[in-house]
């Protein structure tokens, strides 16, 4: 295959955008003797004009030989070895290309879905090109002479906005169901359009999602819902009935929403999390995973009470029976399901606000968290907006307008009436009577 090259002039990637370190690697692998490109979704932003999150080097040496040419160089991977090359915090990641093609097919393991479970083969540049996911995944930046290299028509795609996958779109999905969720992804962040051919198989396939492990697809369901595109990602991955395999208890919920709850519930807390990421502010992956699950958490408390279950009791086990539904699907590390149990607990908390309850929610560790739960419940219809508009004011006065709000709220609760105890032998007459 005989790849097109395209030279310095005819595209806009300058050595000032790359970062420092990456030039150290791509320098370093050049002058032991061996081929050093960037790759893979670095370049494909640098083209854009976008800054990268980070840069990934393609090589012709083994991960021993990379290893040999940098102390700072640890080698990982069982799948497919990689080598981490360290400055400090920052890692650039230097892959051997992959072998593909005949010669090692009978090498690579495969399940009964045809899905890749081993493939730890080497081979030339071409090779590693045609065994990428996406064409505009897959073009080389040369640091010899500063040219991309085109295996697989990215550039065309590219300038299309297109996202093409590399060969046939069926094997490629059965090979890596995740390709399914990257499609989506990219083609939201780039603002790409899909090439149909690579569209079509996507509803036929999405159940393949069921066999990727639920660690794999929490760090997926991560990239797809915390980089700025949280809505559109959203609506797409619905269209393609993927967010269903994800998000199974969120999507039961949606199919019988009731006066745009909980759809709008879920929309505005996409919505404020992609706001907050575009100034800057930083997100928790709880709050959102916990706007998901808080419909079939309330559906399971009302069922829990209706076994007569006191209401603390039936939180605690409705939270419980939703977190392991749900980590059958998306794993829920113990620091993201404890708060997220919180954030649910606290809710019916803010409706008691007599003596020193409301001080005390006021200091818990995570009531912020679950303050800006109970607006958005609020603001979609699903809490009281009065009650929300109380604890936002409770928070801005001093504490002697918070005791007076709080007396307010003692004289106009009713107090229960207490029975008078009658004297024990007075008791035990009349049980004798």
């Amino acid at each position: 295959m005989i790849p097109k090259v395209y030279t310095r002039p005819e595209h806009n990637i300058s050595r000032d955008q790359i970062s420092a370190n990456a030039l150290k690697v791509l320098y370093r692998l050049k002058n032991e003797g061996y081929e050093a490109y960037l790759v893979g979704g670095c370049v494909r932003d640098l083209l854009l004009g976008r800054e990268p999150k980070d840069f990934d080097v393609a090589t012709d040496a083994s991960p021993e030989q990379v290893k040999q040419a940098f102390r700072n160089c640890r080698l990982i991977g069982r799948r497919f070895r990689l080598a981490h090359v360290f400055f400090g915090r920052d890692i650039i990641e230097v892959a051997t290309f992959r072998g593909a093609g005949d010669k090692v097919q009978d090498q690579r393991k495969v399940d009964q879905d045809g899905r890749l479970l081993h493939d730890n083969n080497y081979g030339t540049i071409e090779e590693d090109a045609v065994r990428r996911d996406f064409t505009v995944n897959a073009l080389y930046y040369n640091i010899k002479d500063f040219s991309i290299v085109d295996y697989v028509g990215g550039m065309d795609d590219h300038r299309a906005g297109m996202m093409r996958l590399i060969g046939d779109p069926e094997t490629r999905y059965r090979e890596d169901p995740v390709r399914m969720i990257r499609l989506v992804r990219f083609a939201v962040k780039l603002s790409f359009s899909i090439n149909p051919e690579c569209e079509k198989p996507v509803f036929q396939l999405a159940d393949l999602l069921a066999n990727i492990p639920a660690a794999r697809l929490h760090d997926e369901a991560l990239k797809l819902f915390l980089s700025g595109y949280a809505v559109e990602t959203f609506e797409m991955l619905r269209h393609y009935g993927l967010f269903a395999h994800l998000y199974p208890l969120a999507e039961e919920s949606l199919s019988y929403e009731e006066d745009g709850f909980p759809r709008l519930f879920i929309a505005k807390a996409l919505e404020n999390t992609d706001k907050r990421i575009a100034v800057g502010k930083t997100i928790a992956p709880y709050f959102l995973i916990s706007t998901f699950l808080w419909d079939a958490v309330k559906n399971q408390v009302e069922q829990n009470t209706q076994a007569g279950l006191p209401e603390s009791v039936a939180f605690q086990q409705a939270a419980s029976a939703v977190i392991s539904q749900q980590a059958k699907h998306t794993t829920l590390p113990k620091y993201i399901s404890t708060a997220m149990r919180e954030v649910w607990g606290l809710q019916v908390r803010f409706s008691r606000r007599n003596g020193a309850r409301a001080f005390r929610l006021l200091d818990h560790p995570r009531f912020r968290a679950a303050y800006d739960f109970l607006l958005l419940r609020a603001e979609t219809g699903g809490a009281d907006e009065q009650l929300a508009i109380w604890w936002t004011k409770f928070q801005a006065v001093s504490e002697t307008e918070k005791q007076k709000m709080v007396s307010a709220l003692n004289k106009n609760t009713p107090r229960k009436r207490r029975r008078k105890r009658k004297p024990a032998q007075q008791k035990q007459k009349q049980e004798n009577e």
